[in-house]
């Protein structure tokens, strides 16, 4: 039987690569912007791309944040979803889910490095339950990123220590983008739906 991932569609966002990335792997998806769907999902994941104060505005317009902050099913958050599980951010200086302990910044600008942070980078893995392997590039496309802390399980360098993937209970996030990241991402993905 195929994994069944619910998209948290809010009307933002790289949803429909992630869904293309996911149908690919065998896994059903559906799209859910209602509370109750987010609640009976068997897998969520909270799609990446956009700003984070238009993204908390409609998931608090949605009425999503307590379906969110109490699922305990496996759950992933890629880029801006992966921003969102923490407690704030920068951008907009916006609250947050508050799932991980820990606030997103901008990225440092520095001579010879760019902001953005866009292209591909190697990781540094720190745990291999991700299905990633250290050494393999991954693709990034954002301005803000969260802090080294407990929860990271993969790294990434750019100026500083990027988390790439972090951990918190039933909650994954992933800073790169894996439907855009060729045979490493699709390991990621494919090790998240048979989690």
């Amino acid at each position: 039987m195929s994994a069944r991932v619910t998209l948290v569609d809010v009307g933002y966002g790289n949803i429909n690569s992630i869904e293309t990335a996911l149908r690919r792997l065998g896994a059903e998806v559906v799209r859910s912007g209602d509370p109750q769907g987010v609640a009976m999902a068997e897998r969520l994941l909270l799609p990446g791309v956009g700003a984070a104060g238009y993204a908390m505005e409609r998931i608090d317009t949605l009425g999503l944040a307590p379906a969110l902050k109490a699922y305990r099913r496996p759950a992933l958050g890629i880029c801006l979803g992966m921003h969102l599980l923490f407690e704030r951010s920068e951008e907009g200086d916006v609250q947050s889910l508050g799932l991980i302990p820990g606030v997103i910044r901008r990225l440092a600008s520095a001579p010879g490095l760019t902001v953005p942070h866009m292209g591909w980078s190697r990781l540094e893995v720190l745990s291999e339950e991700a299905g990633i392997n250290d050494g393999d590039y991954v693709y990034f496309a954002h301005s803000y990123a969260a802090e080294d802390g407990p929860a990271t399980i993969a790294r990434a360098l750019h100026g500083t220590t990027i988390p790439a993937i972090v951990r918190s209970a039933n909650w994954t996030g992933a800073q790169f983008h894996p439907e855009r990241s060729g045979a490493a991402g699709a390991r990621f993905l494919k090790a998240w739906l048979d989690a």
